[in-house]
């Protein structure tokens, strides 16, 4: 199954990922959440400044055309009076400068920093201020009473304070309550103007019917009840400053006005208002309702950007708390991972440890004969990497497991050592009986003179001689010496001859003549039992009308070789390397390869003695073994011996 592309592939890997995903989650909550609120907190503390490059010019705008409204009405009820006429007409390119100067704030203007409310608004105003042309056409040309004209003015003016309310819409709670308030009193200016307007008219008509005294009436009502109503909910700065203004001389001769206005009633209204000193007294009073207003709203946006300073400080440090948090949790969760993969570690070099160099040396001192305590050898793992968690009872299991190998192996090795030991047992007695049968033949050989019963004596001396030859395979096998031994050097020619003689087809093999070399008496009986294999696997492993040769010659480097050859169909190259294994390595040869045990044989009793022997392809189509002896299996002849030596080397015999 092919894994998942950028899947981990380790335990700390995976780990960290289930805890990165919750900690992006919460990343992204926590930025979001932040930009939500420091957004608001940001544009909150730009109301001051929102309010100064956009409100302050509409506030002016307003005020001109308040004053417009009051000169409007005085033209409309004055008659054809030139003067009236003149000062409209002046005060009509004082409003127009406000009111361009209005549009391009509000066109010109960072309206980025502006809601869509907050713009539609601003764009209200504009509209609103783009139909005072077409109200001064009729104005000018007398198409509308003084009072209707009133009105209009005061309906083109009603959007300036839908933009106050709009500017510091960002403002909550209290602060909410308090741009409110002030907004509120803003229109206590426009009441104060509108009565001022209102009055103008009449004073120039000189008289007022009843719907216009009501309209005077019901400004100077509002005026009253906004004030009472909301001054008293301003904080207490901007109250102080409306309280001031109450106990001021210029808001009791206000108050006094107004209160002459209403007791002279519609039909003594004319003679009221021709006061002097109604004229100064409004003015005054307008100036100082705009100023009173617009401090307060400084004093609220003030408050309001204090209020957001401190929110947005408030929100920083529970922001970096959180940031703080979410590194801690990814922290834990990297620390606890490598805490985890750690030990897992642990646990993957111990079983390392245990396939490759614990159990291998246990195996090797068991193979030497040694005795070896399976608790010494398989120790348990650190405490500390033995918890009570998942990872723990692993570790456990695999102490469990750990020593139920080591004691696997070891019992395997005194089951290999006590079936060795029997074998070795049995071989042993089947060498000293094919010893006394080989005795037996041979006093019948001696004591026998018929040719038919000594040919088979011969037959039945061959088939001993195999059978001793066998016997002691089983001894090698069993990792004991064979129990032949020889006291002198014996010539190479009839340590090849007697190999020889020891296999079944004995008559295909050529032996050549031989230099007088000798081999060592301690190894005579192993070098035989060598040759005889590798001369045996040449003749099964070849067509029986074959003939297996041998050269032989000095090695260059020292000692002498032997080399058979056999016509036979060879072997394949990883057939001819594994053979090669077994003859360099016997001691990782694999038992259940019984096809290898002639060679395994080989392998034992050339590694015993120094002997080199390779496999190569032979010339003949077969294969060729080479037995290299080295110098420390050669020894030199007794004179005797190399003497009859030289003579079989040169193909005679002396009598």
């Amino acid at each position: 199954m092919r894994r998942p592309i950028g899947r981990p592939t380790t335990v700390r890997a995976r780990i960290v990922a289930l805890a990165v995903a919750p900690v992006i989650a919460l990343m992204m909550l926590w930025s979001f959440a932040m930009w939500s609120v420091t957004g608001e907190l940001r544009a909150l503390s730009r109301v001051q400044g929102v309010y100064e490059d956009f409100g302050t010019p509409v506030d002016t705008a307003i005020g001109q055309i308040q004053i417009e409204r009051r000169l409007s009405a005085a033209y409309l009820g004055a008659g054809h009076r030139t003067d009236t006429a003149v000062d409209l007409l002046e005060q009509q390119r004082r409003t127009d400068r406000a009111v361009s100067a209005m549009r391009d704030a509000i066109r010109d203007g960072d309206r980025d920093r502006l809601s869509a409310r907050q713009r539609q608004v601003l764009d209200a105003v504009v509209d609103s201020a783009d139909q005072l042309e077409a109200l001064r056409q009729r104005v000018l040309s007398r198409d509308i009473s003084w009072d209707r004209a009133v009105s209009e003015y005061s309906t083109l003016v009603e959007p300036g304070f839908d933009v106050q309310s709009a500017l510091t819409a960002l403002q909550a709670g209290q602060l909410a309550r308090e741009a409110q308030v002030v907004i509120e009193l803003v229109r206590v200016r426009e009441f104060v103007s509108r009565e001022d307007a209102l009055v103008a008219g009449a004073r120039a008509a000189g008289t007022l019917t009843d719907r216009q005294y009501d309209m005077l009436t019901a400004a100077i009502e509002d005026r009253r009840v906004f004030e009472r109503t909301y001054v008293p909910d301003l904080p207490s700065d901007s109250r102080a400053l409306f309280e001031e203004f109450r106990r001021s001389d210029l808001h009791r001769q206000l108050t006094a006005s107004e209160d002459a206005l209403l007791r002279a009633g519609a039909d003594g209204a004319g003679e009221a208002v021709a006061a002097g000193s109604w004229r100064t007294t409004t003015d005054r009073a307008v100036e100082r309702y705009m100023l009173l207003c617009t401090e307060s709203a400084v004093n609220s946006a003030e408050r309001g950007r204090a209020f957001a300073y401190r929110e947005l400080v408030k929100a920083v440090a529970v922001g970096v708390v959180g940031l703080a948090a979410v590194g801690l949790s990814l922290w834990l969760a990297v620390r606890g991972a490598r805490r985890i993969s750690r030990r897992l570690e642990t646990l993957r070099d111990a079983a390392d440890l245990l396939t490759a160099r614990q159990l291998p040396d246990v195996m090797e001192r068991l193979s030497a004969g040694e005795d070896v305590d399976a608790a010494t050898e398989a120790p348990p793992l650190a405490d500390g990497e033995a918890g009570d968690d998942e990872i723990g009872q692993v570790g456990r299991s695999f102490n469990a497991a750990r020593l139920a190998a080591v004691e696997a192996a070891v019992r395997q090795a005194a089951l290999r050592r006590g079936m060795s030991a029997v074998l070795l047992n049995i071989a042993r007695r089947n060498q000293a009986l094919v010893h006394r049968q080989l005795k037996l033949v041979d006093t019948l050989e001696r004591r026998t003179h018929d040719p038919d019963v000594l040919q088979e004596l011969f037959r039945i001396d061959h088939l001993t001689t195999r059978m001793r030859r066998h016997a002691e395979s089983l001894i090698i096998l069993s990792g004991a010496a064979p129990g032949r031994r020889w006291r002198r050097p014996v010539p190479l020619a009839d340590v090849v001859s007697s190999a020889v003689s020891e296999i079944e087809d004995y008559a295909r093999v050529e032996v050549p003549p031989m230099e007088p070399v000798g081999v060592a008496a301690d190894a005579v009986a192993d070098v035989v039992h060598l040759i005889a294999e590798l001369v045996e696997n040449a003749t099964m492993f070849s067509p029986p009308h074959t003939r297996v040769t041998m050269r032989t010659g000095r090695a260059a480097r020292g000692g002498f070789v032997l080399e058979i050859d056999d016509r036979g169909l060879g072997l394949a190259a990883d057939q001819l390397a594994q053979a090669h294994r077994t003859l360099t390595r016997p001691d990782d040869f694999d038992p259940t390869r019984h096809d290898r045990l002639g060679l395994y044989v080989v392998g034992r009793l050339a590694a015993r003695h120094g002997i080199q022997v390779t496999l190569s392809g032979s010339p003949y189509g077969g294969t060729t073994a080479a037995v290299l002896l080295p110098e420390g299996v050669l020894a030199p002849l007794e004179a005797e011996e190399a003497d009859t030596a030289v003579r079989s080397a040169a193909g005679t015999d002396d009598p």
